[in-house]
């Protein structure tokens, strides 16, 4: 088309139908973007009654990992492991000191639990777990979180507080969760509240 001999009329005509398809396909792209990212509205997700989780525990139980859970904890070693558990359930639902005695530097071998020493606490023996390390390598000065308790010997005597304990058939130890360390009233350890959390 030979747009110099088009008059002024005709011109106009020639770039609305050139400009219209722009709009409609912008306005499609636009429309698309909005819906994908609106985020699906979900009914809020009530915690389960006391009736829900007995049912829910009793269908678990009834699966091959239940089983073999359950199996677990009625031996000698699973026994054992629960009973250390209950010791410290009170300090632990309660985020009280316990005093600890490290027994080792290192978890026990096949462990994939991160970073983490054992103690001895009131007698037993626990895995104190802290989680792998946030460690950013792509800055220059990266502060390794755990460098003071790699500080720590066999035999130094901690004060830590936990916010969990549990217990898995992999393991011949509970598994406290290391929240907070102190050495010699000084604390060398603390972990940093979850985003979003308080």
């Amino acid at each position: 088309m030979d747009l110099s001999k088009l008059n002024h009329k005709n011109m106009k005509k020639v770039i609305y139908a050139l400009i219209l398809p722009l709009v409609v396909v912008s306005g499609l792209v636009f429309a698309n973007l909005g819906s994908k990212s609106e985020a699906p509205k979900n009914p809020s997700s009530k915690p389960l009654t006391p009736a829900e989780r007995k049912a829910a525990l009793e269908k678990w139980e009834a699966t091959p990992d239940g089983i073999k859970y359950k199996k677990w904890v009625a031996s000698p070693a699973g026994k054992k492991v629960v009973t250390s558990t209950a010791k410290i359930n009170r300090n632990v639902k309660e985020f009280t000191n316990m005093e600890a005695t490290i027994t080792a530097l290192t978890l026990p071998k096949g462990s994939r639990l991160g970073f983490g020493l054992m103690v001895r606490i009131k007698g037993e023996d626990y895995i104190l777990a802290f989680g792998t390390e946030k460690f950013n390598k792509f800055l220059f000065n990266s502060k390794d979180e755990f460098e003071q308790l790699r500080s720590l010997k066999v035999n130094d005597k901690i004060m830590i507080k936990s916010r969990g304990v549990s217990h898995a058939p992999k393991y011949s130890y509970p598994i406290l969760s290391g929240d907070y360390v102190e050495l010699d009233g000084k604390i060398i350890y603390k972990r940093a509240p979850r985003e979003g959390g308080c």
